[in-house]
């Protein structure tokens, strides 16, 4: 079977590091947006532009993720859509998700939902750091080499 890495690609910081890590490994990388994104000429990276709406680009990885793929994303929703499959999910710092942390992960997001729904100011996310880049770096090349026979 062979190795794919999806690309939840809206808004995702690491394109660049995925391709280079793809094309130094030899695998397919799959970058999934619902408009167009420039994407380097190359046999073994695809663009796919799907509908807009909610949750589209999210269907179309959580439909093809299987044990042979790597899907980006900093969706807890999806992560964990894509845990069920068994695909190997890691976020743009770097952050691997597992079946340990998941629940844990989806509880925090459904948590701070509710507290933004009631006007609570929850702040936002960490500015993303050259150490995110290097930790998301070093996890998607562990990743791949895990998941090559």
């Amino acid at each position: 079977m062979v190795i794919k890495i999806y690309i939840d690609a809206d808004a995702c910081p690491v394109k660049d590091e995925t391709y280079k890590v793809a094309v130094r490994h030899g695998v397919e990388v799959v970058v999934v947006s619902n408009s167009f994104i420039r994407v380097p000429p190359s046999p073994r990276i695809k663009l796919v532009i799907v509908d807009a709406g909610p949750d589209v680009a999210d269907d179309y990885i959580a439909e093809r993720a299987c044990s042979q793929s790597v899907v980006i994303t900093a969706d807890i929703l999806l992560a964990e859509r894509c845990l069920k499959t068994k695909a190997t999910v890691l976020s743009p710092t770097g952050s691997l998700f597992s079946e340990d942390t998941i629940g844990s992960a989806v509880a925090t997001r459904a948590l701070l939902d509710q507290l933004r729904g009631s006007g609570a100011w929850t702040g936002g996310a960490a500015p993303f750091s050259a150490k995110d880049r290097s930790n998301f770096l070093q996890t998607l090349h562990e990743s791949v080499v895990r998941l090559k026979p």
